[in-house]
Protein backbone atom coordinates (compact mmCIF):
# COMPACT_ATOMS: atom_id res chain seq x y z
CA UNK A 1 0.00 0.00 0.00
CA UNK A 2 1.09 3.17 -0.91
CA UNK A 3 1.80 6.09 1.55
CA UNK A 4 1.50 8.73 -1.16
CA UNK A 5 -0.96 11.18 -1.30
CA UNK A 6 -1.82 12.91 -4.73
CA UNK A 7 -3.36 16.36 -4.69
CA UNK A 8 -4.62 18.03 -7.55
CA UNK A 9 -4.74 21.33 -8.83
CA UNK A 10 -6.11 22.83 -12.11
CA UNK A 11 -6.22 26.35 -11.11
CA UNK A 12 -3.27 29.35 -11.33
CA UNK A 13 -3.26 33.05 -10.94
CA UNK A 14 -7.14 33.90 -12.10
CA UNK A 15 -8.35 32.08 -9.13
CA UNK A 16 -6.03 32.61 -6.36
CA UNK A 17 -8.07 30.84 -3.12
CA UNK A 18 -8.19 27.37 -5.91
CA UNK A 19 -4.59 27.29 -6.60
CA UNK A 20 -3.42 27.80 -2.86
CA UNK A 21 -5.94 24.86 -1.27
CA UNK A 22 -4.29 22.14 -2.29
CA UNK A 23 -0.69 23.26 -1.53
CA UNK A 24 -2.17 24.26 1.81
CA UNK A 25 -3.57 20.50 2.19
CA UNK A 26 -0.17 18.87 0.84
CA UNK A 27 1.78 21.43 3.17
CA UNK A 28 -0.08 19.33 6.08
CA UNK A 29 0.44 16.06 4.53
CA UNK A 30 4.09 16.37 4.31
CA UNK A 31 4.21 17.36 7.72
CA UNK A 32 2.94 14.36 8.76
CA UNK A 33 5.47 12.67 7.17
CA UNK A 34 3.24 11.32 4.03
CA UNK A 35 4.54 11.07 0.39
CA UNK A 36 2.82 14.03 -0.39
CA UNK A 37 2.35 15.47 -4.73
CA UNK A 38 0.76 18.23 -6.18
CA UNK A 39 -0.35 17.54 -9.47
CA UNK A 40 -0.62 20.64 -11.72
CA UNK A 41 -2.53 21.01 -14.89
CA UNK A 42 -4.53 23.01 -17.05
CA UNK A 43 -3.71 26.76 -16.22
CA UNK A 44 -2.03 25.39 -12.50
CA UNK A 45 0.60 23.98 -14.62
CA UNK A 46 2.06 27.85 -14.70
CA UNK A 47 3.20 27.71 -10.53
CA UNK A 48 5.41 25.20 -11.40
CA UNK A 49 8.01 27.54 -13.42
CA UNK A 50 10.81 29.55 -12.12
CA UNK A 51 8.62 32.69 -11.00
CA UNK A 52 4.83 31.64 -11.71
CA UNK A 53 3.26 31.31 -8.00
CA UNK A 54 4.83 34.95 -7.36
CA UNK A 55 2.10 37.38 -6.74
CA UNK A 56 -1.00 34.76 -6.35
CA UNK A 57 -2.34 35.14 -2.75
CA UNK A 58 -5.39 34.48 -1.61
CA UNK A 59 -7.38 36.68 1.07
CA UNK A 60 -6.93 35.13 4.27
CA UNK A 61 -4.15 32.22 3.35
CA UNK A 62 -0.49 32.17 2.79
CA UNK A 63 1.35 33.76 -0.50
CA UNK A 64 1.32 30.59 -2.80
CA UNK A 65 5.24 31.25 -3.47
CA UNK A 66 5.88 30.75 0.25
CA UNK A 67 3.16 27.57 0.40
CA UNK A 68 5.24 26.03 -2.80
CA UNK A 69 8.88 26.66 -1.54
CA UNK A 70 7.86 25.62 2.07
CA UNK A 71 6.12 22.22 0.36
CA UNK A 72 9.03 21.39 -1.56
CA UNK A 73 11.23 21.83 1.42
CA UNK A 74 9.57 19.57 2.94
CA UNK A 75 10.48 16.46 0.34
CA UNK A 76 6.84 17.42 -1.50
CA UNK A 77 6.77 16.73 -5.30
CA UNK A 78 5.20 19.27 -7.94
CA UNK A 79 4.16 17.32 -11.16
CA UNK A 80 3.26 19.35 -14.30
CA UNK A 81 0.85 17.75 -16.14
CA UNK A 82 2.92 17.00 -19.23
CA UNK A 83 -0.14 17.38 -22.00
CA UNK A 84 -0.79 20.92 -20.34
CA UNK A 85 2.65 21.82 -20.08
CA UNK A 86 3.71 20.99 -23.71
CA UNK A 87 1.38 23.58 -25.59
CA UNK A 88 1.91 26.20 -23.41
CA UNK A 89 5.68 25.92 -24.18
CA UNK A 90 6.83 25.11 -20.22
CA UNK A 91 9.72 22.73 -20.73
CA UNK A 92 12.36 21.64 -17.59
CA UNK A 93 14.26 24.71 -18.09
CA UNK A 94 11.21 26.82 -17.17
CA UNK A 95 10.79 24.92 -13.84
CA UNK A 96 10.66 26.19 -10.52
CA UNK A 97 12.87 23.75 -7.76
CA UNK A 98 11.17 20.89 -6.80
CA UNK A 99 8.72 20.66 -10.12
CA UNK A 100 8.79 18.20 -12.44
CA UNK A 101 6.87 17.63 -15.60
CA UNK A 102 5.27 13.94 -15.72
CA UNK A 103 2.54 12.26 -17.90
CA UNK A 104 -0.41 10.54 -17.12
CA UNK A 105 0.74 6.86 -16.85
CA UNK A 106 2.76 8.22 -14.14
CA UNK A 107 -0.08 9.20 -12.33
CA UNK A 108 -2.43 6.43 -13.30
CA UNK A 109 1.05 4.17 -12.21
CA UNK A 110 0.84 5.96 -8.67
CA UNK A 111 -3.21 6.00 -8.38
CA UNK A 112 -3.33 1.94 -9.30
CA UNK A 113 0.05 1.35 -6.43
CA UNK A 114 -2.55 2.34 -3.64
CA UNK A 115 -1.72 6.77 -3.82
CA UNK A 116 -4.62 8.26 -2.43
CA UNK A 117 -6.08 11.01 -4.38
CA UNK A 118 -7.66 13.99 -2.91
CA UNK A 119 -9.15 16.66 -5.48
CA UNK A 120 -9.79 20.85 -5.52
CA UNK A 121 -12.70 21.35 -7.52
Amino acid sequence: MSDRMIFTCTYGKEEPERATLPFVAANVAATAGLQATVVCSIEAVWTGTTGGADGIQAVGLPALSDLFTEFVEKGGEVWLCQSCAKPRGITDDKLAKGAAIVGAAKVIEELASGAKAVNFA
